[in-house]
């Protein structure tokens, strides 16, 4: 028997292993695309066109290292992007039960690799949608043309450029409601349009700082106005850039102030040394002029408790020494000096009666002593 070379499995068992693998991934997304898109409720073009989709990322190797089902997922996402469905990828999310966010990756990495460009939604295709989730019944094509009016104001006023349609519609839904009459809470909203609280009020502040919120009812339904605003981001920016220069203005306006006190404190200096110096007892008066009301008042006591001092010092001294001319000083002490008129009548004369035990007034001859 020759030695022949016993046969390799080689690259054709590779290849058609390969091939059946292949075959049958399609097949699996192909049953799995059907079952998604039946309960979004698509037609057959567009499951079709997701199956196109998927079989681009399977030939592109875009399915390795990540689940089948968040690849079929983002392909019928990507057909509801270029067919304008009303879908969101929130919608897939519940239905997968999967993170939103996780979707969203895949569908941009989808969208990238394959060079499909995905146009923005358009909120307007959701109005119908959420205005029969929100019961307005026979009014709900009134409701939805009301909301879709707001909508295409909003889109007017650059409100929609980079926010979600569906807080966008959450908005322009609640505003109509009340104008047809209907009591819808935030809260009946926000549970329909799945967007969070804060969103949907922002939105709604958003409007009221454009025209058309000081518009009536029937304003709104029929003049349309030609005047459009800025967006909102751009709005905000330049009140921030405004508040930055008010602040910087303000602290010139500090500096300002602190350089002309510096300024008065130096004139007041250069004042006070320029005013001429006192000498001598001037200089001791203008250093104690602030005192010298009470330093007088306090002299002037004094000089009254030594006064009166002296004098009792000085009767006490003459009744001791010559006690004659100490009952002479207190006779003139208590009299005062006579007028030309006479002597005051509570003076007595050396003659009048009374005068003195031992001498009497006899006649008008002269004295008799006993």
């Amino acid at each position: 028997m020759g030695t022949g070379k016993a046969p390799a499995l080689g690259s054709g068992f590779h290849t058609s292993l390969g091939k059946e693998s292949r075959a049958q991934t399609l097949q699996n997304g192909k049953r799995q695309i059907h079952n998604l898109g039946n309960q979004l409720q698509l037609n057959q073009h567009c499951l079709d066109t997701a199956f196109n989709f998927f079989k681009m990322a399977v030939s592109k190797h875009l399915t390795r290292g990540r689940k089948m089902a968040h690849v079929i997922a983002a392909c019928l996402y990507l057909v509801c992007r270029t067919e304008g469905t009303p879908h969101m990828l929130l919608d897939l999310s519940d239905l997968l039960q999967v993170n939103v966010y996780i979707l969203g990756r895949t569908f941009l990495l989808l969208a990238r690799e394959l060079c499909i460009n995905a146009p923005a939604i358009d909120p307007c295709l959701y109005i119908p949608r959420f205005a029969h989730m929100l019961e307005f019944g026979e009014k709900n094509h009134e409701v939805s043309m009301t909301a879709l009016r707001l909508l295409q104001r909003m889109k007017r006023d650059w409100m929609h450029t980079g926010r979600r349609p569906s807080g966008l519609c959450g908005a322009a839904l609640l505003v109509a409601a009340r104008m047809h009459d209907f009591r819808r809470t935030v809260k009946d909203v926000i549970g329909v349009v799945k967007v969070c609280e804060a969103t949907l009020r922002k939105r709604l502040t958003e409007f009221e700082d454009t025209p058309t919120s000081q518009l009536t009812i029937d304003e709104f339904m029929k003049v349309d106005l030609e005047q459009e605003c800025d967006p909102p981001a751009f709005t905000a920016g330049q009140k921030k850039l405004k508040l930055q220069q008010l602040e910087q203005e303000l602290a010139k306006l500090d500096e300002v102030q602190g350089e002309i006190s510096c300024y008065q404190d130096e004139i007041e200096t250069e004042l006070e040394n320029s005013r001429p110096k006192l000498r001598g007892i001037y200089a001791a008066y203008a250093r104690e002029a602030p005192d010298c009301h009470d330093e007088l008042a306090d002299e002037e006591q004094e000089d009254e408790e030594l006064e009166a001092a002296a004098k009792h010092l000085n009767r006490e001294f003459l009744s001791t020494v010559l006690p004659g001319k100490a009952e002479e000083a207190t006779r003139n002490h208590r009299c005062p000096k006579s007028s030309p008129a006479g002597p005051p009548a509570n003076c007595r004369q050396p003659g009048s009666h009374g005068d003195s035990p031992g001498v009497h007034r006899s006649g008008e001859g002269g004295r008799r002593k006993f």
